[in-house]
Order: C-alpha cells, then structure tokens, then sequence
C-alpha cells in the first residue's frame, strides 16, 4: 500500500492547486501530530478550507479536519505569527523533486514555508533570502544542517522527465553505473513505479546496464506517452485490490490495468480520500469519548441548570421592557397620536424624509422635541417618552404600536414556559442519577466522485453519468471513459455525454434502454414538448476530439467514427426518489432505475413550471409528507431537487 506521494504526484498537485491556491488568505494553523500540520485557508469564491501537510509523505486540502488540539504547540504557533492573514502569492515544485514551497506575503514581508515530502521530510519556515527561521525537525549532518539561522540549501538538480531530451538520455545512461530502470528511478526522480512502468511499455528489459541500451529512443517515447498527460489532463484515481485502496494515482498506468479503480474529479480529492481514510472515525470516536467524560462529571447538572436559569431571567426582563413600552405608549396616548398624524400627513402631501428631519429640527412645539429620530427603512419614529425611548410604525395607530409589543411579550411568555419545563426535566434528571440526552445531528452525505454530473444507478445496478454542460461533457470523456463503458448520445442541441459505467461486466437491454431514456430526456428536446427522440450508442474507442483536417470540433462536443447503435422512438421521462437504505439520499432519473431503489418516488413530465420554481414545489410537497424536515433539507434541499430536473419547463405527474 503506498504510503508517501511521489515526485509525480507533486507535479500533479502542484499544477492543480496553483490557479486554486493562489491570494488564498492563511488562517490558523494547528499541529496533529510531530510530522503533520494543518492550515486554515480562506479561497477566493470557495470559502473556508483546511490544508494537510504531513512531512515526508503528503500535502492536500482536506475535507476531513481532525479536531485541533486545546494547547497548541511551539512550532504551529510561530507559523501563525509569520503567516496568520497573510497571503499565499506563490505555489511550486522544486526541480520535479518531491519539494513544494509555498511563498506567503503579510504586509510587507515575504516568507517561504517549505515542504520536504522525501525520506523522513520536513517543514521548514524561511525568510524570503531562505534563511531558516524555524525548522519542524532540526537536523545537522556532516555536508547538510536544517537549523535556525541558516541559509536552507536545496539538493542537486536532477533530470525532469517531462523535458527531457534524447541528449540528455544519453547523457545519464552512458554515465550510469547501474541497470536502467534504477538510473530511471534515481536520476529522473520518478521513483521505481514509474521506472518500470517506462522500462514496460518502451518493451526494455529492466535489468540491463544502463550503459548497454543499444536505442534510447524508445526510452524517450515512453517517458512523454506516460507524462504527457501532466501538462494535458489528469485522470485521478484510487486503485483497489479486493476492496482495499492500495494507491493513488493522477495518471493510468498499464501494470494496474486488470485492478479496480475509483475515478475523481481532481487528484486533490483522490488524495484526501486515500490518505483521510479513517480520520472520520476516529474523530467520532473522540467525540464519543468526549462525551463520556462529560457525563460522568459531577457539575454537569448543576451547569446546565445556571443556563437554563439565566436563560429564564433575560425571557423574564425582556418580557417585563416589552410589556412597558406598550405602558408608556398608552400613557402618552395624546402625545403619539398628534405625533403619527403629523408625520403620515406630512408624507401624505410628498414631503421627504429629509424634509421633515430638517422641519422638526428647527420646531420648537413638543411633539416635534419628543422625536429622537427616524427610521426611513422601517417607516417608524423613536420617540422620547418622560426619559425613556420607545419606536413606533406611523403606518399604525396609538393602539396598534402598543399592541405590537404587548405581541411580542406573549412570545416571550411562551418561552418562559419552555424555560421552566426544561429546568423540572434537568432536575428529575439529576434526582435520577441519568447522563443527559445529546442530540445527534443527522450526518451529512459525503460527496461522490460522480455527483458533479448527471447520474443514476440503474434498475441492474450499473451506474450511468451524463454532462450538466459542455465542460462536463469534456471532463466525462476526457477522465471517466473506459474501455469497456458504453457511450451515448443524440443528434439535438444540448445533448449529453453519457456513459454506462460497465466495470467489464455485460449490460442488460434494460440499462440500455434507461441510458437511452435519460439521454433524450436531458436534451433540448424537453423544451419542444416532444414526446419521443432518437439517440445512439458507441464503444469508448469510437469516440474522439480529433477532427478530420480542417475541421473543428467545439468545447463539449466530440467526433464519433465508424457504426453507431440506434434506439428510435425513446420515451421522454425522469423521476426522483428518496431513498432510505443505510444511505439516505435522493436520486433521479429513468422512473424504473428510480422505482427500483427508492422508496418514495415523485414522476416528472413536461410541463408549465421552470426549474427553480418545480424543485421549490417538491420541497415542500416532502417537508408535508416527511416529518423529518432535517434531513429533508440536508438531502433534497430546493438546489438539490433541481440538479436532477431536465432542462425546460416540467410538472409533477399526477
């Protein structure tokens, strides 16, 4: 199992993250263990998110933080002193070794924080001339010191494979002392997985000295087929063997072939998921733990009671000022009324707020020295009554603007009650000796890999993807299109991607005839009102984004060669469904795949509604029918219900 990343895999990263990353603001910084650290950053757009650094073995943003510890320590500390609000304005990789450096600037000064993901690693603070300022792990050899004061070295360049040259080949081959797959490994930094797997397909024998490679071209031809994709596009994945990942991978490589692999959007997220592993669980388990301590403490009660009371005095204070306000008001009964009639009469004939500030300014009568000011927005006058202030609407009369805070003292009431309840529970609790009840939140799903697409399982269990738009379209040809899958598409305007996931395994007629249906359903077709279109299937090696000569193939849309499978007449039809299995979630697509696997099953045909107002109308149809609106909304929230409508006017079928 691979337990460290490689010089690719930081190239990878790195050329990923940079665009992301760059005028991203630094935040706090914690340290989990002697050789990982994490950073708080805030992205652009993005929001709130963690970086992981583990020294000598990895570096991504996470959506899997552990919890921080309460006393943090020295080095995370004098991280936030150089680098907490500054900005990250640079993100590289050294020389395609497996060193990143991460330039910040706050205010005036530059730092550097520098990441050694080799051998036992390191993280290392440098001012911007590179002198240490502080090292994760100070370390002093004979030729080599990583201590404060000292100017950081970086080791000796090395050969990258992604420019490297026939010249240069040459040049380490008839140098070496070693066989070729170690002068590979060592002189390239690319590690011997790599090594190997361009030994394989140049179809040299691994073994033989260096020096008496007879040809290097082949060599040079497998170096670019294998890292040309770096600079192109990436095809992130985590490789399995018997259910278990045992490697992370931003590039295919031939020697897993035969090994079952989970694709993702970015090489970040395979990362996360590969190294996180387990992280989840075991913040659980600390939490549980967490939990235990605090019912066993003897205060427990005692503290939830002096909540629960003061909680109770601020209702009954704020109950007894409303209560008095809508007092003070009817005791100046005259005062308000000639008050609101003046004002509303004033507006009545055009005047302007600003007008009748400037006229009450200059007045000298007491309704207008009783005006301590007003508030155009709310349409409503502060007023002075014997010392002590009170707002009324001049849309409402004396006995309505009382009456709007004795409302909101009933409220309060209302809460005093509930107050008062919860105090008798904690004290028959506490009588009993019982640990308090701790509401647990419903968890909420992780994102899959495919739920950035258009997707269904269908009724035979094979998972089927579709493009939202054209990018999405490139991204599920360009990453997620195996030689086995299946691919579909229409002749129509706005027409998706779609792909069968076959994971090698024959697909019944009944997932092709849903695949069918849900690709004539997401096109323009919808919008025409049209009950019935045509599309058709291909193997993966029919489809290209190479034109003929002189031609041009837009963003999105792809040459299709040789014969194509026609299914005529498909119905149009999508459906939703809730399921409620070990994974509550809602899903979407042909009403058979959807029937199959949940257990509520709302049917959608053309219609009058658009998108934004249909998905509003079945949220709250469920939040009637469900009584758990929680989980309603955490997993068919009104942006969720409309990820899975065909574009165009729909109904609810009756």
């Amino acid at each position: 199992m691979k337990q460290e990343m490689s010089s690719v895999d930081v190239a990878a990263l790195v050329k990923e993250l940079r665009p992301r990353l760059l005028d991203a603001k630094i935040t706090k910084i914690y340290q989990h263990s002697p050789d990982e650290i994490r950073i708080g950053l805030h992205i652009f757009k993005e929001g709130r998110t963690n970086l992981i650094i583990e020294a000598g073995r990895r570096l991504h943003l996470t959506g899997h933080p552990e919890i921080a510890q309460k006393l943090p320590q020295s080095f995370p500390m004098l991280l936030r002193k150089y680098l907490s609000g500054g900005r990250i304005t640079e993100i590289s990789q050294y020389d395609f070794d497996r060193i990143i450096e991460i330039h910040t600037r706050r205010g005036e000064d530059n730092a550097i924080l520098l990441i050694e993901l080799f051998s036992k690693g390191n993280i290392i603070l440098l001012d911007a001339d590179k002198k240490i300022i502080l090292p994760l792990k100070s370390i002093s050899f004979r030729d080599r010191k990583v201590v404060r004061g000292e100017i950081y070295e970086l080791p000796q360049a090395q050969l990258s494979p992604v420019t490297a040259s026939l010249d240069d080949l040459k040049e380490i081959f008839s140098h070496s002392d070693s066989d070729v797959v170690r002068t590979l490994a060592t002189r390239m930094n690319i590690g011997g997985q790599y090594a190997e797997e361009i030994c394989m397909r140049a179809g040299v024998e691994k073994n033989i000295p260096a020096k008496q490679l007879s040809d290097d071209l082949p060599v040079l031809n497998a170096i670019k087929e294998v890292f040309t994709p770096l600079n192109t596009d990436l095809k992130p994945h985590i490789v399995l063997k018997e259910g278990k990942a045992i490697d992370v991978l931003p590039l295919p490589l031939s020697q897993y072939e035969k090994h079952e692999k989970k694709y993702f959007g970015t090489f970040n997220e395979a990362l996360d998921e590969y190294f996180s592993a387990g992280v989840d669980k075991k913040g659980e388990k600390a939490k549980e733990a967490g939990t235990e301590k605090k019912s066993e403490k003897p205060g427990l009660y005692e503290y939830r009671m002096q909540k629960q009371m003061l909680a109770l005095q601020k209702f009954r204070d704020e109950e007894k000022k409303l209560v008095h306000k809508g007092e003070l008001i009817y005791a100046h009964y005259q005062l308000c009324e000639g008050i609101l009639k003046a004002v509303k009469s004033a507006r009545d004939k055009g005047y302007s707020w600003d007008e009748i500030k400037n006229t009450l300014k200059n007045s000298d009568i007491p309704e207008a020295k009783a005006i301590k000011s007003i508030n155009p927005a709310r349409v409503a006058l502060m007023l002075d009554l014997d010392g002590e202030e009170a707002e009324v609407d001049i849309r409402l009369s004396v006995h309505q603007n009382s009456q709007v805070y004795y409302d909101k003292a009933k409220k309060l009431s209302a809460k005093i009650k509930g107050a008062l309840t919860a105090i008798e529970e904690t004290k028959k609790l506490s009588e009993k000796g019982e640990a308090p009840k701790i509401r647990k939140k419903p968890e909420k799903p992780r994102q899959k890999w495919y739920e950035q697409f258009r997707w269904f399982i269908s009724s035979d269990g094979f998972l089927v993807i579709g493009g939202r738009d054209a990018q999405n379209n490139e991204d599920i040809v360009k990453k997620h299109l195996e030689k086995r899958d299946i691919f579909f598409h229409a002749h129509v305007s706005g027409s998706p991607a779609v792909v069968i996931k076959t994971e090698g395994k024959e697909v019944p007629e009944t997932t092709l005839l849903e695949a069918a249906q849900f690709t004539v359903s997401y096109t323009g077709i919808w919008k025409s009102c049209q009950q019935s279109w045509e599309c058709y299937w291909v193997l993966p090696e029919q489809v290209s984004k190479t034109p003929e000569s002189g031609e041009y193939v837009a963003k999105g849309a792809f040459v299709i060669r040789g014969k194509r499978n026609y299914f005529k007449d498909v119905m149009l039809g999508a459906a939703l469904g809730l399921e409620f299995n070990e994974e509550k979630m809602l899903s979407g697509g042909p009403l058979s795949a959807v029937k199959k696997r949940a257990k509520f099953v709302i049917e959608i045909e053309q219609g009058e509604f658009n998108q934004n107002d249909l998905s509003k109308k079945i949220y709250r149809m469920l939040n009637e029918k469900f009584e758990d609106k929680k989980l309603i909304k955490m997993i068919a929230s009104p942006d969720k219900i409309a990820m899975f409508l065909p574009p165009g006017g729909s109904k609810v079928k009756e």
